[in-house]
């Protein structure tokens, strides 16, 4: 019997192959959970819900009244809803004085008012309590990135963090909890695109030598994580759980840092 049995799900921000929502929806599957995935892309959408043997809805994040259908669709097809898991995001960075304010009403509908509306959908849907799971980032709490870019993303990561901790002291009665999942680098569609393509081995390199653990974060850590949160086992609410091998007792690597071992890979390699 999984650790999920007789619990139904919804995971948005799943439409992209191999990213972390599809994994997390794959594990919350094998696991026993029924599973509603979610994203504004409709064709891969549908496909990897066949594939997983659940059911899909396209859903535009920043908009409250498509995330309130999301809910009842969800209900409509599995009875209920116990966990829901928002993984959408969007790296979007450039030099801080440069930042236009179309890019920056962009990230923050989608990072800030998409995950609140989020919040507002999944507790109304909440008839019996639940758990709500934020993907967040390592560098919500540290303020060093590659080579700086990315204040926005990291500001409005903070912010709906502090956001969701709100919200589990206030529903923690009805039996809501609502946690997040701080990420570090991990080996996502998201942050090869965000690189410019397969990222090489000299710069996962540099960021396990960064890291504690040693190693480069993969879709299985966090989906690992979320089965935990998601579970009847978890009792905790409003914490921010730091999946990301140690990355927040330190920093990302710096530009310097990338160049050296770019550098010197040859040779390490």
């Amino acid at each position: 019997m999984g650790r999920l049995e007789g619990k139904a799900a919804i995971v948005i921000g799943a439409s992209e192959r191999g990213n972390m929502g599809q994994e997390i929806a794959r594990r919350f599957r094998e696991e026993g959970a029924q599973v509603t995935v979610a994203s504004r892309k409709g064709e891969e959408l549908a496909r990897f819900a066949g594939e997983i043997g659940g059911f899909s809805k396209t859903c535009d994040i920043t908009r409250r009244d498509d995330l309130r259908e999301l809910a009842r669709f969800a209900k409509e097809k599995m009875g209920k809803v116990d966990i829901a898991v928002n993984s959408t995001g969007l790296a979007l960075g450039g030099p801080f004085l440069e930042f236009s304010e179309q890019d920056l009403d962009t990230i923050i509908a989608l990072q800030f008012k998409g995950s609140f509306f989020f919040l507002q959908a999944m507790v109304e849907a909440m008839d019996q309590g639940g758990s709500i799971i934020q993907i967040s980032s390592a560098v919500a709490q540290r303020s060093t990135t590659v080579d700086g870019g990315y204040e926005a993303y990291m500001g409005t990561k903070a912010g709906i963090d502090h956001v969701v901790r709100a919200v589990a002291n206030q529903f923690g009665r009805q039996g809501i909890r609502v946690n997040t999942i701080a990420a570090g680098h991990t080996d996502t569609p998201m942050h090869k695109e965000n690189f410019g393509g397969d990222i090489p081995d000299w710069m996962k390199a540099a960021f396990a030598d960064a890291t504690p653990m040693g190693r480069y974060g993969t879709c299985e850590d966090i989906a690992a994580a979320a089965v935990f949160l998601a579970s009847d086992e978890c009792f905790m609410t409003g914490e921010d759980l730091q999946v990301n091998g140690g990355l927040t007792l330190r920093r990302n690597p710096l530009k310097g840092d990338l160049e050296r071992f770019e550098r010197e890979w040859p040779a390490r390699g």
